[in-house]
């Protein structure tokens, strides 16, 4: 699979570990920034990644700030971009699996990396299950 993954300066450091595990886990990873703790607007990095799924030249992507709230409302003005902002791994479950996220977001100063780690395995690995589901993503996509 194909991730754009991106951070302002509040996720720098946890995009970095996440940018490895995904890696690791076989998948393509595209670091769309920022590169360093210097201060960014998250807004710009959620265009960067949001433009690459939202076009589907990536498959999903990953989103992180401080808390995650900024980086989830910036991505999910995109029309083909269903974000999802998760702190732990039944939200990471439920997202892929009733709301087919394509993109999670994640907040570096809420979440350790141990259950970013488990958020990330998780939202990368649970498949859309469909069925009912999908006429309510229908419902909210055609806004």
């Amino acid at each position: 699979m194909k991730i754009a993954i991106g951070a302002d300066h509040g996720g720098f450091h946890l995009k970095e570990m996440i940018r490895g595990l995904v890696t690791d886990l076989g998948h393509e990873v595209h670091d769309m920034g920022c590169y360093s703790m210097e201060s960014v607007d998250y807004p710009d990095i959620a265009k960067l990644v949001c433009a690459q799924v939202d076009t589907g030249v990536m498959d999903r992507g990953i989103l992180i700030c401080g808390t995650g709230i900024g980086m989830s409302m910036a991505a999910n003005r995109y029309q083909h971009v269903r974000a999802a902002l998760c702190h732990d791994h039944y939200t990471a479950r439920m997202s892929r699996e009733h709301n087919n996220a394509n993109v999670l977001c994640m907040g570096e100063r809420v979440i350790g990396i141990g259950v970013a780690d488990e958020i990330v395995r998780i939202w990368l690995e649970i498949e859309f299950s469909g069925g009912r589901h999908l006429g309510r993503i229908e419902q909210f996509s055609q806004c």
